[in-house]
């Protein structure tokens, strides 16, 4: 078994606020269609079901058709900006410094690809504080079905029963539930609140998870 308790995180909306760039890049893909661009709060409740969904709603909201070689060439444009504007939300190196030097090991389980999940940790300085990245296609499944979050716990060396699960989406939510794990909802994050129903708990700031976490996972 595991000695060590494990979090694991959702990455846009709960660790990185990436709304500016995912934006960004979603106005110029749709610029390249002569269509009107987008604005945050517009893409801000698109955000959470991986980039194929992000895609056809911006493309849905300009009334446009969803195609894969526009998906493609938008994630690699992405890619290619990930940190423009994208930065950590308030306290997140700081509560991870204090979980880590308390024994707990870090992990992402997100339905970004393992492209721009990479070079957005690169280029925050994040990387290092997490042992697994269970990416959007780091696996045959992705959120909200469990085994995506199971992969993710194992490739971490944890095991469910010493695991949480925070994010600010109702995948989130449920992804912990289905393997009977607590659940933080990220209420700073881009999810309405009615996406924490049914969480153990919700944290109103990130700073709030160094004590939430002992208290969920003994």
């Amino acid at each position: 078994m595991a000695s060590f308790p494990l979090m694991v995180f959702d990455l846009d909306g709960t660790l990185v606020d990436t709304l500016p760039d995912l934006t960004a890049a979603l106005n110029r893909m749709l610029a390249a269609r002569s269509l009107e661009p987008l604005t945050q709060a517009a893409v801000r409740p698109m955000i959470g079901d991986g980039t194929k969904k992000l895609v056809e709603r911006a493309l849905a909201a300009r009334g446009a058709p969803y195609d894969d070689a526009t998906e493609r060439a938008m994630v690699a444009d992405y890619t290619a900006h990930v940190a423009g504007e994208s930065c950590p939300f308030p306290g997140v190196n700081a509560t991870l410094a204090r979980l880590q030097e308390a024994g707990w090991q870090f992990a992402i389980c997100t339905n970004k690809s393992t492209a721009a999940t990479e070079a957005l940790l690169k280029a925050l300085d994040m990387a290092h504080w997490f042992a697994a990245l269970g990416c959007g296609d780091s696996f045959a499944v992705r959120k909200p079905d469990p085994a995506h979050l199971a992969g993710t716990i194992a490739a971490a060396g944890g095991v469910a029963t010493r695991s949480v699960m925070i994010g600010d989406h109702a995948n989130d939510i449920a992804v912990g539930k289905a393997l009977s794990l607590p659940t933080v909802f990220a209420s700073w994050g881009y999810g309405k609140p009615e996406m924490g129903d049914g969480a153990s708990a919700v944290a109103e700031r990130f700073a709030a998870l160094a004590t939430l976490g002992p208290k969920l996972v003994s």
